[in-house]
C-alpha cells in the first residue's frame, strides 16, 4: 500500500514539472508568432525599382524624401514625372520660341515722320499706300504697320544753353520754354526732363509728369561758363531717354535752345547726332542768334535737327522764341509712325539709310535719315 501511494506521489510530482517547463517555454516565444508566418517582410530588391522616381517626386513637390521600402509609394509617381518632363521641355521650347522672335523682329524698323504741304501745312490724312520706303537705296520687302500717331505719350528733353553767349535773352528764353512745357505735357500722360548746360550738363529737373515741378527746374538755370553743347546732348540722349522706361509706344524728342556755338565739348557733333540715332530721338533746335545774320552756329543746329529727323528754327527776333515751340508742339501731334522690314537687312552693327517718298506732288516728309543696325 505505501508502495502505491508512493507511486502517484511521484506521478504526480512528474505532471507538475512537465507543466512547468511547457509554460517555460511559452514565454520565451514572439509575442504574436502568427503574423509574422501570414504577413512576411517582402523581398528588398523589388521595392529597390522605384527608389530612383521618389526622390525626383520629393524634389518636385518639396516634401521630405520617402523611403523606399515603405508601401505608401504611389505606384504613378513615374507617370508624373514623365509629365513633368514634358511640361519642362515644353516651357524650354517656349522660351527658345521666345527668343527666336525677338531675333526675328531686330530687323523690323520703326520710324516716326511728318508730311507737310509745299505752305508748309501739316498733312495727316494720309495712308500707307501713299507712302515708298528706300532703306539702304533698297525699296523695302514689306510695310508691317502703319497709323497716324497724334496722341502717343511723349518722352521730351528739354535742353537750355545757359552759357554767358546767351545771358542777355536768357529770362525770356526761359518763360517760352515753361509755356511749352505746360502746354504740352499732360499729366499721368507725357514726361520731360530739363537739363541746363555750360561746360557741363545739369540735370535740374528729372523725368516727371509735374509741369509746375518742370518749370522750377527752368528758374533755376543761371547762364554763365563756356558752351559744351554736343556733351550736353550725348548725355541727354544716351543717360537720360536711351535708358528711359519705356512701357510702350512713345515718342521721344529733344528741344535743344542754344546759339549753336561750341567750344568746350569732349565729344564731336557727329558723335552727338550718332548717339541722339541709336536711341531714335528727334531733335528740335531754335536758335538764340539774333543778329539777323546767318551765323555758324544755325548751321550746326540745322544739321543736328536735319539728321534727327526735326526741324531747325531760327527766330528773327526774340518774340518768335514762343512761336518756336508752338510750331513744334503742333508737329510732336502730327506724325506718321511706320515700320518694315528691309529687304537685305544684315545684323552687322552698320548704319543704314531711310528715305520716305510721298507718291502724291507737292508733299514733303521728313525723318531721321537713318539707324544703326543692332549687332547679333
Amino acid at each position: 500500500m505505501k508502495l502505491l501511494n508512493i507511486l502517484a506521489l511521484a506521478g504526480l510530482a512528474l505532471c507538475m514539472t512537465t507543466a512547468l517547463a511547457q509554460n517555460s517555454a511559452q514565454d520565451d516565444l514572439p509575442s504574436a508568432p502568427s503574423a509574422t508566418q501570414e504577413k512576411p517582410q517582402p523581398p528588398p530588391q523589388p521595392q529597390a525599382a522605384p527608389t530612383s522616381a521618389a526622390p525626383e517626386n520629393s524634389s518636385a513637390s518639396g516634401k521630405p524624401d520617402v523611403p523606399a521600402a515603405t508601401p505608401a509609394a504611389p505606384p504613378v509617381a513615374q507617370p508624373v514625372n514623365a509629365a513633368k518632363t514634358v511640361e519642362t521641355s515644353k516651357t524650354s521650347q517656349e522660351e527658345d520660341e521666345s527668343v527666336t522672335t525677338i531675333r526675328r523682329t531686330v530687323n523690323e524698323v520703326n520710324v516716326v515722320f511728318t508730311v507737310t504741304d509745299k505752305h508748309g501745312r501739316y498733312v495727316k490724312d494720309l495712308k500707307k499706300e501713299d507712302f515708298k520706303i528706300i532703306d539702304d537705296s533698297k525699296p523695302a520687302a514689306e510695310i508691317r504697320s502703319f497709323h497716324a500717331e497724334a496722341d502717343l505719350p511723349l518722352q521730351v528733353g528739354l535742353l537750355i544753353d545757359a552759357s554767358n553767349s546767351i545771358r542777355d535773352r536768357f529770362k525770356f528764353e526761359q518763360l517760352a520754354a515753361i509755356e511749352f512745357l505746360n502746354q504740352t505735357i499732360r499729366r499721368k500722360y507725357d514726361q520731360a526732363f530739363v537739363v541746363g548746360f555750360d561746360v557741363t550738363p545739369e540735370v535740374t529737373q528729372d523725368f516727371t509728369d509735374d509741369t509746375e515741378a518742370l518749370a522750377q527746374g527752368v528758374r533755376q538755370l543761371r547762364p554763365g561758363g563756356g558752351t559744351a553743347l554736343y556733351d550736353a546732348l550725348y548725355f541727354a540722349c544716351r543717360d537720360k531717354l536711351l535708358k528711359a522706361e519705356h512701357k510702350g509706344p512713345s515718342r521721344r524728342a529733344i528741344i535743344l535752345l542754344s546759339d549753336g556755338d561750341d567750344n568746350q565739348s569732349h565729344v564731336t557733333r557727329e558723335e552727338a547726332i550718332e548717339m541722339a540715332q541709336r536711341a531714335e530721338v528727334i531733335v528740335y533746335t531754335i536758335s538764340t542768334n539774333l543778329s539777323g545774320t546767318s551765323h555758324h552756329g544755325d548751321k550746326v543746329l540745322e544739321r543736328i535737327a536735319d539728321a534727327t529727323g526735326g526741324r531747325s528754327y531760327v527766330p528773327f527776333q526774340i518774340t518768335e522764341v514762343s512761336n518756336a515751340f508752338v510750331s513744334i508742339q503742333e508737329e510732336l501731334r502730327s506724325q506718321y509712325a511706320i515700320s518694315y522690314k528691309p529687304a537685305d537687312f544684315m545684323p552687322d552693327g552698320r548704319y543704314r539709310t531711310i528715305e520716305i517718298l510721298a507718291q502724291a506732288k507737292g508733299l514733303h516728309v521728313r525723318s531721321r535719315r537713318g539707324y544703326f543696325a543692332p549687332t547679333q
